[in-house]
């Protein structure tokens, strides 16, 4: 009698030993009680390639992709996902039959959903968005918003010449304003996203004035460590309602988890103490 094999995923990045992620669809496989294992694995650019090629043969169904390797392996991939493509960047690979590789990015879904589980008053189609910063989170953060109908996206980077590439890719529903000058129009914004890593521990703060934000105004961070930034600290002193980036970690790994495992795992505040404890 032939045994299943037993599914193996793992995340690729350099360095990796800090990644929540193993830990993260861990618990989601003891709590499920499912046979399978999630590692970290630290691979260099030089043998991305390689390892990539030679996974599928030892019985990986899957991969997260994470820095420095997230654009780099829409090259190596097979078939990419619209979403991928267009924010030019994959964190989510799937081994098809022959060992293709299926390139996607969930990252802009963890995203919104970290938006609905915790802000469900917030309707994306009542005024404009702003985003803090143009790398390449923040092109995921884009597609979910232009996918979910928020009419305006204001894109401001310390490096104008980025914020206008996003107008160029993404089309005119964005609209870039000066860094110097964004704290003047954070009245007239309904969501205030950070896509900097400013704020993040080991990392200068995030100097914006947010003497005139309006307290309607829904804040989020995609930084998680620590949960709460001195940016959203601030927010939340303004009284406007404030979520961290821990759930957007959590939400983006529900579809790839479904994907090579076959069952679609809860997100609750459970994992979330799970991880905060790590």
């Amino acid at each position: 009698m032939t045994m299943p094999k037993i599914p193996l995923v793992a995340v690729l990045g350099s360095p990796i030993a800090h990644s929540k992620s193993p830990l993260l669809h861990g618990f989601w496989l003891d709590r499920l009680g499912m046979k399978g294992y999630y590692i970290p694995v630290d691979v260099t650019p030089a043998d991305l390639e390689e390892v990539l090629r030679n996974m599928p043969k030892m019985g990986f169904v899957g991969a997260n992709i994470t820095l420095p390797h997230k654009e780099r392996v829409l090259s190596l991939a097979d078939r990419i996902s619209d979403r991928a493509s267009k924010i030019g960047a994959a964190n989510t690979l799937s081994f098809e039959e022959g060992g293709k590789i299926y390139a996607d990015n969930t990252d802009g879904i963890g995203f919104m959903e970290n938006i609905r589980q915790n802000a469900s008053n917030w309707i994306p189609q009542k005024g404009p968005a702003m985003l803090l910063g143009a790398g390449g989170a923040s092109r995921a953060v884009v597609m979910s918003l232009l996918e979910n109908d928020v009419p305006e996206i204001w894109i401001t980077n310390r490096t104008k010449l980025r914020a206008e590439q996003f107008v160029t890719d993404f089309g005119a529903r964005l609209k870039v304003i000066d860094w110097a000058h964004a704290d003047q129009v954070l009245g007239d914004v309904t969501i205030l996203i950070n896509c900097t890593s400013l704020g993040m521990s080991g990392n200068p703060p995030l100097n914006i004035i947010l003497d005139k934000l309006n307290r309607k105004t829904l804040v989020t961070d995609l930084v998680y460590n620590p949960l709460e930034t001195p940016f959203l600290r601030a927010a939340r002193d303004k009284g406007c309602d404030t979520i961290d980036g821990l759930g957007m970690l959590i939400h983006q790994a529900v579809a790839g988890f479904e994907r090579w495992f076959g069952v679609k795992p809860e997100v609750d505040q459970e994992i979330r103490d799970v991880l905060l404890k790590k």
